[in-house]
C-alpha cells in the first residue's frame, strides 16, 4: 500500500522540493530520498483518514527545514545569480528566474508560495503542512509575493 501511494505522489514530491531547492536537482534528489525515507519509517503511524500527499509533503517540507544546506537564502537575485553554477542548476529550464527569485525567500515563504502556486494547496492545508497557522500563512504568502514581484520587477 505505501509503496502504490509514493509512486503515485513522488512526481508532485519531486516538484515540490525541486520549487524549494530552486532549481538545484541534486539537492530536490536528496531530499526527497530522505523524505521518503523518513515517511517508510513512519508509514505505521500513518492513517488511511488524511490525504497521503499532505502527510508526505509535511515530512518533506520538515526535511527540507531541518536541511539547513538545502538552499541558502541569498540577499539579492544577483547573489542568487553568482551561486547558480551549471552543475548545481538546470540553466535551460524555463523557470530559473522564478527558482533564483525563490532562492531569495526566507524558507517559510519559500514553502508557503511553493505550496500554494505550483502545488495547489489551500490556506489550510498549508497551515496543516507547515504546523502554523492560517494567519501565519496568509502572511508569508503576502510577504513572499511583495518580494518576488519587487525581485522580478512585476
Amino acid at each position: 500500500m505505501f509503496i502504490a501511494h509514493v509512486e503515485r505522489e513522488q512526481e508532485a514530491l519531486r516538484g515540490y522540493l525541486l520549487a524549494l531547492c530552486c532549481g538545484n536537482k541534486s539537492d530536490a534528489d536528496d531530499l526527497a530520498q530522505d523524505a521518503l525515507v523518513k515517511a517508510y519509517l513512519s508509514s505505521a503511524g500513518y492513517q488511511e483518514k488524511g490525504r497521503f500527499r499532505s502527510w508526505l509533503f509535511t515530512i518533506a517540507h520538515n526535511t527540507f527545514l531541518n536541511h539547513k544546506a538545502s538552499c541558502r537564502t541569498m540577499e539579492t537575485l544577483d547573489d542568487a545569480r553568482t551561486l547558480v553554477s551549471t552543475n548545481a542548476a538546470d540553466d535551460s529550464f524555463e523557470h530559473q528566474e522564478l527558482y533564483l527569485a525563490l532562492r531569495t525567500l526566507p524558507p517559510k515563504e519559500r514553502s508557503s508560495i511553493t505550496l500554494y502556486y505550483l502545488s495547489g494547496y489551500d490556506i489550510k492545508d498549508i497551515a496543516t503542512i507547515t504546523k502554523t497557522s492560517e494567519d501565519a500563512v496568509k502572511k508569508q504568502l503576502s510577504r513572499g509575493r511583495d518580494k518576488l514581484k519587487e525581485r522580478l520587477k512585476i
